[in-house]
């Protein structure tokens, strides 16, 4: 079999330890995804995310579909081939972004028109249609099309989106079997539903009867409080099956990962590493640090004492918070390595503490850290 997926042990909270095979290597679970956008980790090269052991990257369907062009992609070997990753790659569907440019877009239940933010030109994007650029792409693991809603939205809204988004993954999974090879892609269904648990439920329920390989829930972490995202993540991975993987999509901050791993939830991707790399923020066992503040210019330590990254053996804090004064690249680029080896260690700490029994252990102490950091 070219994928497999096995939890190997459960812990009290309910997290799972796991072990996903791919055709291009083996992703140890609970995993986090670097978001690679544009088949790049803005400020990282490939044998520097090696080095730091990323396992499995995300890139952006709606992206490259615009730049350079799926076709150009599947001519030069598919995304593995064309930006030189050997190892598992994840492509979400594009419609996240496609929804996120409200004013450039009109949904039917047929697909989804917009408009290119880069040059303004008119594309249509079905769910057969994402799915062709995902096969094309060639990513290990890819996503049906769904429809995203804003937060807050009433029951109404979250409801016809949730149909819509159930719709489209029947059209998807119909595709795929026809156009697509599961030996070498794994399609992910999406539970939608917005903040109302019973619309959750159900979306949850109806998409596991088209028996999709993998599961991912969709919608959260785009406003709603943090225990609202919690509630809504265990509604939806209380109905999903044990023996396939669940991705909960764009999350989250350092200390509310445990949170979701204690929901059942295997996989997580989100930007905030390398974003907040780039703007001077670095992350902490105490929390958060700013770089450019004063009180670090004559810091000859490192960013944080107990990490074991290449820039905290090497760097101190009044050199980083020198070259981002200066607005030097090396600053981001020193930065991304820190905070991406921040979350990818993080999570290391958390499959440990699943594998002896003590995520709640592990999770209290993390958030008292987090908040003694902050005082």
């Amino acid at each position: 079999m070219a994928f497999r997926f096995e939890v190997l042990k459960t812990d009290p909270s309910g997290a799972r330890l796991g072990r996903l095979e791919t055709p291009h290597g083996v992703i140890e679970t609970p995993a986090f995804m670097p978001v690679g956008t544009a088949a790049t980790v803005k400020g990282l090269s490939q044998q520097a995310l090696e080095d730091l052991g990323v396992q499995i990257l995300l890139a952006n369907t709606y992206h490259l579909y615009l730049r350079p062009g799926h076709e150009l992609i599947r001519e030069m070997g598919g995304l593995h081939g064309f930006m030189s990753w050997p190892h598992p790659i994840l492509t979400d569907s594009g419609g996240y972004q496609v929804f996120s440019h409200a004013g450039l877009r009109r949904v039917t239940d047929e697909g989804v028109t917009f408009r290119s933010h880069l040059d303004g030109s008119e594309h249509f994007l079905s769910p057969e249609k994402a799915i062709e650029i995902e096969i094309a792409l060639g990513a290990d693991i890819i996503m049906v099309l769904d429809e995203c809603i804003e937060a807050p939205a009433d029951a109404a809204r979250a409801r016809d989106a949730a149909a819509r988004t159930l719709d489209w993954a029947r059209r998807c999974r119909t595709y795929f079997a026809s156009h697509g090879d599961s030996a070498r892609q794994m399609l992910f269904g999406i539970v939608q539903g917005g903040t109302h648990a019973e619309l959750r439920r159900e979306s949850a329920a109806q998409l596991v009867a088209l028996d999709f390989p993998g599961y991912a829930i969709g919608g959260l972490a785009v406003g709603e409080p943090h225990g609202i995202t919690c509630a809504m993540t265990e509604e939806a991975a209380a109905l999903l099956p044990a023996d396939r993987p669940r991705y909960l999509m764009g999350v989250g901050k350092p200390e509310q990962l445990a949170d979701y791993v204690a929901r059942g939830v295997d996989m997580m991707d989100c930007v905030l590493p390398t974003r907040s790399a780039r703007h001077g923020c670095l992350f902490t066992r105490e929390g958060p640090l700013l770089i450019k503040n004063a009180r670090y210019a004559r810091d000859s330590r490192p960013v944080d004492e107990a990490c074991g990254c290449p820039v905290c053996h090497r760097y101190s804090r009044a050199y980083l918070r020198h070259l981002a004064l200066s607005n030097e690249i090396l600053g981001a680029v020193l930065n991304t390595q820190h905070n991406v080896f921040f979350y990818l260690d993080l999570m290391r700490r958390i499959r440990e503490a699943i594998a002896a029994g003590r995520l709640a252990e592990f999770s209290a102490k993390l958030l008292d850290q987090q908040a003694a950091g902050r005082a």
